[in-house]
Parts: C-alpha cells; sequence; structure tokens
C-alpha cells in the first residue's frame, strides 16, 4: 500500500495530464467543450478514475464519453510515460454531476427566497401573541426603591430555613430534624 500523500500527488498529476492531453493531442471531432474536474486513484495505484464535465446537450455529452473511451489508450499511454510509476493505473472516465447539482442548489435557493418572501409579508401585519414585554420587571415602592427592603428590618428566618440564632429547624444545629 501507498501513503495517502502519495496517491493524491499522482492523482493531481495524472489529473494535469489528461486535462493537457484533451486540450492539445485528442483531436476527435465529438469531443466536446470538456473540463477534468477531479481524479481519483485507489490506494494500490492500478486503477484512476478521472471526473469530468461537458457543456452541451445530452447528445454532445454522450458524444464526448465516446469519444474519451475510444482516446483512453492514448492517454494512459501518456499518462505512464509522464508519471514514471512502475505500473500505469488503467483510466475510467466518469461524467461529474457537478453542474447539475450546482442548478438543483440554485432552484432550492430560489425557492427558499420566495419562502422567506411569502412569510415576511405575512409577518408584517403581525402582532405578538401575548405581552409585548414578556419578561417580568420589579415592582416599585411607593418611594420609588425598586426591589430594596429598608435596611434596619431583619428576617426571622435565613435562606436554608435556619432561625436567627443560628439554630435549625428543631433549634438544635444547622440540620433539619429527621
Amino acid at each position: 500500500m501507498v501513503d495517502a500523500a502519495r496517491a493524491r500527488k499522482l492523482a493531481d498529476r495524472i489529473q494535469q495530464i489528461v486535462a493537457e492531453m484533451l486540450e492539445r493531442r485528442i483531436k476527435d471531432p465529438r469531443l466536446g467543450f470538456v473540463t477534468v474536474t477531479d481524479t481519483r486513484i485507489t490506494n494500490d495505484l492500478r486503477d484512476a478514475t478521472v471526473y469530468y464535465t461537458v457543456y452541451g446537450s445530452d447528445g454532445e455529452r454522450a458524444e464526448t464519453a465516446a469519444a474519451l473511451e475510444s482516446a483512453k489508450g492514448v492517454i494512459r499511454t501518456e499518462v505512464g510515460r509522464k508519471t514514471g510509476v512502475r505500473h500505469t493505473p488503467s483510466l475510467t472516465f466518469v461524467m461529474d454531476s457537478l453542474m447539475e447539482n450546482a442548478a438543483h442548489i440554485d432552484d432550492l435557493l430560489a425557492q427558499a427566497r420566495a419562502r422567506d418572501a411569502e412569510v415576511a409579508r405575512a409577518a408584517q401585519g403581525a402582532s405578538h401573541a401575548g405581552d409585548a414585554n414578556p419578561y417580568r420587571e420589579p415592582d416599585e415602592d411607593e418611594d420609588g426603591d425598586v426591589g430594596e427592603e429598608d435596611a434596619g428590618e431583619e428576617d426571622e428566618d435565613d435562606f436554608d430555613g435556619r432561625d436567627a440564632a443560628g439554630g435549625g429547624e428543631d433549634g438544635r444545629s444547622g440540620r433539619p430534624s429527621s
């Protein structure tokens, strides 16, 4: 097995070689406007999958696929010559659905924008279902102090149930009686 970094470098190099071959050396009239988008290679470096897109109709895509299949041997020979690996990987050309996925995402985004606009139109005349301010605010005393007790007064019980003398509920210790 080969490390992932070497496999990735070889895949990138194969992608460059195939793109260059399609641009300069392959003169098949069936070959349309092809863009090599990605190349993946197996860990044993025996098989490479070349992903491509074609701009055009379905008929032009089919013709381009046939042209790539017929030129596969010439392209593989050039890949072997330029990479220098012991075993030249076999090539498989796969139509990349990148353009269709991008168009589908654009359609979904347009639908989301339309729904957001519909919700915004419905919310224009709407009001809150409840109080305008749902948060509690402290009551004010008659002298204007908010939530403060007079400093001279002491409570009979502390917070945890002990009285002012420090005893518990039964008067002996800080523990409640059982």
